[in-house]
């Protein structure tokens, strides 16, 4: 299975990057090593000072599926997570800096820490689903899939033109204004609606 993570899909998060607004979806891959599960602990890596937090939902394909239509892209998974795109910022800053790769930054062991999937029948709008992330009991990140810049359906439909997606692989599909730095001790619950979803300790 594979990682596709979508970056830059929030407009507000892009501008507190200082990022551009991009015209087509932007995307990146982590190996399957980076998932994270259970709420297992995430130790801070010796090789960052400069650790951030993205929440995201994720979305678990279903289908094999290359080429898909937008109008089809529905029928190509079944069930939503939330997840934790870890990102080693320090690391990223200075791969851009040289025009380089930062997959460094992004790909390294446990950072993706994934919930449990749960059926998208169980919600009434796909489009409009409310998801938040605290640490330490403050709301951090509070963002809507309605305030996407690519709907869950564009993007199923423009990564298959380039990716044979299979089954159990895992979409990011980008995460809401608000990112920030972690610290050893820190506690990240995570929440599709009033649903708690994952709840790890930084170590």
């Amino acid at each position: 299975m594979k990682i596709i993570c979508i970056g830059r899909n929030y407009a507000e998060h892009a501008k507190e990057l200082k990022n551009t607004l991009p015209e087509k979806p932007v995307f990146f891959l982590k190996p399957e090593t980076a998932l994270l599960r259970r709420n297992r602990p995430f130790f801070y890596p010796d090789f960052s000072n400069d650790i951030h937090y993205e929440v995201e939902l994720v979305v678990k394909i279903s289908k094999v599926g290359l080429h898909i239509q937008e109008k089809f892209a529905h029928n190509y998974y079944d069930e939503i997570g939330l997840g934790i795109d870890f990102t080693a910022r320090d690391l990223q800053t200075e791969q851009k800096k040289k025009g380089l790769p930062w997959e460094i930054a992004k790909a390294f062991d446990n950072s993706a820490p994934i919930s449990p999937f749960i059926s998208k029948k169980e919600f009434d709008d796909i489009q409009k689903l409310p998801f938040s992330l605290q640490i330490n009991g403050k709301v951090v990140q509070d963002g809507t899939s309605a305030d996407m810049i690519f709907s869950i359906n564009k993007i199923i439909s423009y990564v298959s033109q380039f990716v044979s997606l299979k089954i159990g692989d895992l979409i990011f599909t980008g995460t809401p204004a608000g990112v920030g730095p972690v610290k050893i001790g820190d506690q990240l619950t995570g929440f599709i609606k009033n649903k708690k979803m994952f709840s790890f300790e930084v170590k």
